[in-house]
């Protein structure tokens, strides 16, 4: 999704049987706009454009909900929302923490009630006509990095990203933290909270070899882990090291 002088402009496809790029393509050359967020979602289609009390906006999401059904009730019995259904008849999340969103005074407070709300987890990216809302889950369980060059900011769940667009690494929020940022100035507007629960397996298991999580590279603490835990003889050292 973009935002330029037209207003919003979204492209969703379905890539489960075939590659971005093949699906992408032609929308990206026809889209103009000068702020824009994606996300490739095993789970529901997104990005999404929400219009509300607090203006129009659009979000991406990535996270885990538990206690979806107790929300969406909440929002239909407090609010009147209501809910487009999937083809399963679940709700899209990303629609839900938008409507959550959408209960607040004003973007940063919605974060905020979304983040209390929400037992699990839910990192979040909001696209407004003036900059971009980029909010990290209440305890860190995932990452949400800001990226930096002349004339841009960006904000990605992976830092290896940062290397194929000519980016260079920021900093990393901390649990709950929201920031705002446009082309040329980034500012906290939510202070991070104290307790941190990321999840280990950023590490072990989902991490790229160059990602870098709480300052510490996979490839490196694969490495240091290794020394710790293990006989030299079940450590193989990936190239590249």
């Amino acid at each position: 999704a973009v935002y330029g002088k037209e207003g919003f402009n979204r492209a969703i496809h379905n890539i489960e049987n075939s590659p971005f790029r093949t699906k992408f393509s032609i929308d990206i050359g026809e889209m103009e706009g000068n702020l824009g967020i994606g996300c490739i979602s095993d789970f529901e289609p997104q990005p999404l454009i929400v219009h509300s009390h607090l203006g129009s906006f659009s979000i991406t999401t990535v996270g885990r909900i538990n206690n979806k059904q107790d929300l969406i009730d909440w929002l239909i019995e407090e609010t009147g929302a209501h809910f487009m259904s999937k083809s399963g008849g679940a709700v899209n999340s990303t629609e839900l923490i938008g409507a959550i969103v959408g209960t607040g005074k004003d973007i940063v407070d919605g974060i905020r009630i979304a983040q209390e709300k929400i037992d699990g987890s839910a990192t979040m990216i909001i696209m407004t006509d003036e900059g971009m809302y980029a909010a990290r889950d209440r305890y860190g369980r995932t990452p949400l990095i800001i990226g930096k060059k002349d004339g841009a900011y960006c904000a990605s769940s992976e830092s290896f990203a940062f290397i194929n667009i000519g980016y260079e690494f920021e900093r990393e929020l901390g649990p709950g933290e929201v920031a705002f940022f446009t082309a040329d100035s980034e500012k906290v507007v939510k202070e991070p909270n104290e307790e941190m629960k990321i999840c280990t397996f950023l590490w072990s298991y989902f991490g790229y070899t160059t990602s870098i999580y709480e300052s510490k590279n996979v490839v490196i603490f694969h490495y240091v882990s290794s020394q710790q835990y293990c006989s030299p003889l079940q450590f193989v050292a990936p190239f590249g090291t």
